[in-house]
């Protein structure tokens, strides 16, 4: 049986959310037995010792999920597409590996910087910009690149400090991105079954991960997610010769303003970017007085406001396809997250 790539974008994100499931309690429960838990201190929110290792469960259902389509017989055979799974693994060890035994920040940064070469080379690079008739950036396409591949993958990891914020967030912005790819003329398939299945994997932690979480993403999670976000908005979106290569810069909205917000802010003190505080903008919406719940609305919802913001600019069509499943989204995360309420109960 040949799976139309119209229903392996369906087919993928119902798989990758089964497995995920599933995967999710194996994790905690590995997790709890071999010690490998986020201990509370004067950073975290958090109250009682959390499994760190979400981004096993999360990178395992993409993977899996991969897997299942050829066992299907249907493999997305796509250009870059390889480079974006590579890449997007050895990212999620590199996140594993410091999650387990907390690695230095320059060395990481040394090892994402070694990471996002890999995927240039293999064919995944901004290479133009549309002003003044389109810009070929030659040598610049190489920086230019790597900011953008580990600077989001950091941003997303930023984010990743309240129960179900990061989650919420990653999700939004997969479906946004992978609406905006089929949009494109000519359109990338490819890329949307990516944040398709992306979406399902995140949609299953997010199952454990609301408020009081019980497992979180940990590096291995974020970074993992927030390069599949930063490769999928250049291969998907940034590859076409106009305006639209803005898109993402709105799309991402979020987890770039925290970046942002939090390099900016430690470099005026003196500080390296990369020494983690407890001033992100989720922190100060809690020092605010809002719960972790309203915290993860108010920045979910911008993310929302965002893509709808970049899908309108697309056109009518596009915004009328983001509005119905960011619907479904948003209805599948209420009741994962009223279900869990009732089983604390």
């Amino acid at each position: 049986m040949i799976i139309k790539l119209t229903h392996a974008h369906i087919i993928g994100t119902i798989i990758a959310y089964i497995f995920g499931v599933f995967l999710v309690p194996l994790v905690i429960n590995f997790s709890k037995k071999e010690g490998l838990v986020d201990l509370p201190n004067e950073r975290k929110i958090h109250k009682i010792p959390v499994s760190r290792l979400g981004g096993i469960a999360i990178w395992a259902s993409t993977m899996l999920t991969f897997l299942s389509l050829v066992f299907l017989s249907y493999y997305p055979y796509g250009s870059l597409l390889s480079g974006i799974l590579l890449g997007s693994s050895l990212m999620f060890l590199l996140g594993l590996v410091d999650d387990v035994y907390n690695l230095d920040a320059k060395f990481k940064l040394f090892i994402q910087l070694s990471i996002a070469t890999i995927v240039y080379l293999l064919g995944v690079k901004i290479s133009s910009i549309p002003f003044f008739g389109g810009i070929d950036l030659s040598f610049w396409s190489y920086p230019i690149t790597l900011l953008w591949i580990v600077g989001i993958s950091n941003a997303v990891n930023f984010i990743d400090g309240v129960d179900g914020l990061a989650g919420s967030v990653i999700t939004v912005n997969s479906i946004t991105l992978a609406i905006i790819a089929i949009a494109m003329t000519p359109s990338n398939p490819i890329v949307a079954l990516i944040g398709f299945i992306l979406a399902g994997s995140m949609l299953a932690f997010l199952t454990y991960n609301f408020n009081p979480a019980k497992i979180f993403m940990g590096d291995s999670g974020a970074l993992f997610s927030g390069f599949l976000l930063a490769t999928i908005s250049i291969v998907g979106v940034m590859k076409a010769a106009t305006l639209t290569l803005l898109l993402p810069f709105v799309v991402l909205a979020v987890p770039i303003m925290d970046i942002v917000f939090s390099s900016t802010r430690r470099i005026c003190k003196g500080k390296s970017p990369f020494v983690a505080d407890a001033e992100h903008i989720h922190h100060k919406l809690l020092h605010a007085g809002f719960s972790q719940k309203k915290t993860v609305l108010i920045l979910t919802s911008v993310a929302i406001v965002a893509g709808a913001i970049a899908s309108l600019l697309m056109g009518e069509n596009t915004i009328k396809h983001y509005a119905v499943y960011i619907l479904v989204i948003v209805f599948i995360m209420l009741l994962l997250n009223f279900i869990k309420v009732l089983t604390k109960k």
